[in-house]
C-alpha cells in the first residue's frame, strides 16, 4: 500500500521512512508524484493546518495521506512564534533571519525563563475520509546564541539542557530519536499499524 507523505522535502520523507519502514508501506512524497500544488496554511492551530494539508492531498491523489505541521513555542513570548514559526520574520526570510529575530525578542529574558518546546502534529487521512491526529513535543531552552551547523529552522538556538547541546549539534540519528517529529511519528506508526491489522 502507498502512503503519501505530504511534503516536497526528501529529507523529511527519509525521516518518516526510518520510523515507518517496518510497516511495509511504500512511502511517496509530493515530488515523487509530480505534484507542485501548495496548500495555504490558514489554520490557527497545528492540527488544523496538518488536517488541511492531509485532506487536500488525499483528495488530489486518492491516496491515504500523512501531513504534519510544527513550530517552536517560547513560554516567555506566550507560546509564539507557534503556528507562525515558518513565517515569523516575514515572507522570504531565511532560517537565520527567523532565529535572530527570536533572539532579539528574548535579549532581556533571563536564562531560567527561556523555556521552549518544539511541537509537531501529524494528521493521517484515509481514503474513506476518516482521519486521526497525534502530536509530539521536545522540551528545551532558547540559547543566547546559535551553535551547531546541522538541522534547520530554529535548531541552532534550541538548547537541550540534559545533553548540553543545541539541536543543531546533534547527529541526525540522535535528533531523529528525540525530536518532536520523531515522537509524533512513533504515535502515528501505532495508528497505522492498527489500521493495517
Amino acid at each position: 500500500m502507498q502512503l503519501l507523505i505530504a511534503t516536497h522535502n526528501q529529507g523529511k520523507k527519509r525521516e518518516y521512512q526510518t520510523i515507518l519502514g517496518e510497516l511495509g508501506l511504500e512511502l511517496v512524497a509530493l515530488s515523487d508524484l509530480g505534484i507542485d500544488h501548495e496548500v495555504e496554511e490558514t489554520g490557527s492551530t497545528y492540527e488544523e493546518n496538518a488536517l488541511l494539508k492531509a485532506e487536500t492531498y488525499a483528495r488530489l491523489t486518492g491516496l491515504p495521506t500523512l501531513a504534519d505541521d510544527s513550530g517552536l513555542e517560547v513560554d516567555a513570548l506566550g507560546g509564539a512564534p507557534g503556528v507562525h514559526s515558518a513565517r515569523y520574520a516575514g515572507p522570504g526570510a531565511s532560517d537565520r533571519d527567523r532565529y535572530l529575530k527570536l533572539l532579539a525578542a528574548l535579549c532581556d529574558v533571563p536564562d531560567p525563563e527561556r523555556s521552549a518546546r518544539f511541537r509537531c502534529v501529524i494528521a493521517i487521512v484515509w481514503t474513506d475520509g476518516t482521519h486521526s491526529t497525534v502530536d509530539g513535543t521536545c522540551e528545551g531552552m532558547i540559547a543566547r546564541k546559535p551553535r551547531g551547523d546541522r538541522g534547520f529552522g530554529y535548531d541552532p538556538i534550541f538548547y537541550l539542557s540534559e545533553r548540553g547541546v543545541t539541536m543543531a549539534m546533534l547527529p541526525p540519528e540522535i535528533k531523529n530519536q528525540i525530536s518532536h517529529r520523531a515522537r509524533a511519528a512513533e504515535a502515528a506508526r501505532e495508528i497505522i499499524r492498527l489500521r493495517l491489522a
